[in-house]
């Protein structure tokens, strides 16, 4: 990669760019002063034969001639003029490598002053909410849809534009949460992220362990499940599982390990996906996507809006409107 970034590119573009330039203005020199010799004379009005001008000799369907007139003036000193503008704005402007320009300009420091226009346009907003209480922001209309476009932003790519999520990305919309659903915690989550790991246990417990182990955990949300395999699969969960999930698999918002007695489940309940979570893990040597920190990408107002949006989402009914 560092090929690429090299300085070589920058004197090979800037050469490259001269060079086009320079070749575009000889080429429009040669063209207003060669002239293509003419292969006949296009035929008089009178049938002589004696034209006002000469042709190139190229024609078309019997009597479709290209004739060998000049290029219009006005046409060459246009185009002589866009040579000029392309130099005077590889001056002005960064186009030549690594030169920047004599004014500076640059579209990352374009993009910072316009993020700091409306910064500061918006900070006297943000500003008022921050001082409210996330509950009574989640109870604020324009708070609410500033929020919604914040998700759609920054959220949508894993958990969906209507917040229901997918394999792997929870469901933002009910009351089943990872690490716990106050605001405090939700905030907590969206500021600094989360990177649960689900550790690979087919080394530890064998691919029949594995299989009774999912037996055990299917029968604890009421799923169908082999009796047998299950009671067997029990002592494991106990001495390995409970440690995390608890011993009647309920979870544990600390560490983030899910509640196994629901319905509700990350990556799906059938035995092969049960038995493939036991078996390789969740979360280790980048099996899944963590949850990002946005404190680098939002400042404080915008998550303070953030955090009442999601917690509004599964608190509806107690937020009402304005």
């Amino acid at each position: 990669m560092s090929d690429f970034v090299s300085d070589f590119w920058s004197f090979y573009v800037a050469i490259l760019t001269l060079v086009s330039i320079g070749a575009c203005g000889l080429l429009l020199y040669l063209m207003g002063r060669m002239r293509v010799k003419a292969a006949s004379r296009a035929p008089g009005a009178d049938g002589s034969g004696i034209g006002a001008a000469s042709t190139t000799g190229h024609v078309w369907d019997e009597d479709l001639a290209e004739y060998n007139n000049p290029v219009p003036r006005w046409w060459m000193w246009l185009f002589y003029l866009t040579i000029a503008f392309s130099l005077a704005y590889l001056v002005l402007y960064p186009g030549l490598g690594k030169i920047p320009g004599v004014l500076g300009w640059t579209s990352a420091g374009a993009y910072a002053n316009e993020r700091k226009e409306v910064d500061d346009k918006t900070k006297p907003l943000y500003a008022k909410y921050l001082a409210m209480d996330i509950k009574e922001v989640a109870a604020d209309a324009q708070a609410r849809a500033m929020g919604e476009r914040l998700f759609l932003n920054y959220c949508t790519q894993c958990h969906g534009s209507d917040a229901g999520g997918s394999k792997g990305f929870p469901s933002l919309r009910d009351n089943d949460w990872l690490y716990g659903g106050d605001p405090r915690t939700i905030k907590e989550s969206i500021t600094n992220g989360r990177n649960g790991i689900m550790p690979p246990l087919g080394q530890v417990l064998g691919d029949e362990g594995v299989k009774n182990v999912a037996h055990y955990v299917r029968s604890l949300s009421g799923l169908p499940h082999d009796g047998l395999r299950a009671q067997l699969g029990k002592p494991s969960f106990m001495q390995i599982c409970a440690a995390c999930h608890g011993a009647e698999g309920k979870g544990n918002q600390q560490l983030g390990a899910p509640n196994l007695t629901d319905q509700i489940w990350l990556y799906g309940s059938s035995e092969a996906t049960i038995i493939e979570t036991i078996s390789k893990g969740r979360g280790a040597a980048g099996a899944v996507t963590r949850m990002p920190a946005h404190k680098d990408l939002l400042d404080e107002g915008k998550i303070q809006l953030l955090t009442a949006y999601v917690w509004g989402l599964s608190n509806l009914k107690t937020v009402g409107t304005q």
